[in-house]
């Protein structure tokens, strides 16, 4: 099996350094393609899609490699040895702003920058800590996936994008959502939700900028504050946005945060 069969990896652009576009939970490299117009003619473009989503090889999604996601890090990583060209900047969106930092901290030469867009380093509130859900919440959303992914697909994900006066964009992540094999949904979810990741978020080297949204159901804003805190040296901008994905609800400002950090890069 191919890397590129294994997760259906696409090329765009030229130049330095290159992006690597990592999609989110219940989506594909598709939701990126506001960013790559506004990048390709600066910069080379990898957009693939995480094992289990999108167009890749679901054959190739194991539970126990992927029981943590150090797992897709170690994808990712696989990836970057046949398709990068440098040290890159990583683009994750989501779980996989986590995924990009599990691999920047194993191979930091292999990264120039990383921006997270709308990370979370733990979903659940602790002492000092607001990641926005109970750990009672947590259970009664992993098991209302349990019992009814499409009907909880359908009742999340335009809760999830936000973006009241795009509701077109609600109904395309829930399409997405639905798309997604139900089975490897619900597993994806659980070592989603469930992860903890606070505590590698000091042994990050890596330039970084933390794109946060101002009105986040999945990653309030002191999520974000917690990550640029524990990230040495690393950037905190704000989107005034409604919802979790602002490379597609708020592309304009997205792609001007992104500009700025990348025009600051040695």
């Amino acid at each position: 099996m191919t890397l590129q069969h294994r997760n259906n990896i696409n090329l765009h652009g030229t130049g330095k350094p290159t992006l690597v576009l990592v999609h989110g939970f219940g989506c594909d490299q598709s939701m990126w393609r506001h960013m790559v117009p506004a990048f390709e003619a600066t910069h080379r473009i990898v957009l693939f899609d995480l094992v289990g989503s999108g167009a890749s090889d679901l054959t190739a999604y194991d539970k126990t490699r992927y029981a943590t996601l150090h797992g897709y890090a170690t994808d990712l990583l696989e990836i970057l040895d046949e398709y990068a060209d440098g040290p890159v900047v990583l683009v994750g969106h989501s779980v996989s702003a986590m995924i990009g930092l599990l691999a920047a901290n194993v191979a930091p030469h292999r990264f120039a920058a990383q921006i997270m867009v709308g990370p979370s380093a733990c979903y659940i509130d602790d002492d000092g800590y607001r990641g926005g859900f109970a750990r009672a919440d947590i259970d009664d959303l992993l098991d209302t996936m349990a019992g009814n992914y499409l009907g909880w697909s359908s009742t999340m994900a335009p809760a999830i994008m936000g973006a009241p006066d795009k509701p077109e964009l609600g109904v395309e992540l829930t399409n997405s959502f639905c798309r997604t094999d139900p089975d490897i949904a619900k597993h994806f979810a659980r070592v989603t939700f469930l992860s903890d990741h606070r505590a590698d978020l000091a042994a990050c080297t890596v330039p970084t900028l933390v794109m946060q949204c101002s009105d986040d159901l999945i990653a309030p804003r002191e999520v974000g504050e917690f990550i640029q805190r524990a990230i040495a040296g690393s950037k905190l901008v704000v989107i005034d946005n409604t919802g979790h994905c602002p490379h597609l609800s708020a592309p304009d400002a997205s792609i001007a945060a992104m500009r700025a950090f990348l025009a600051g890069l040695p």
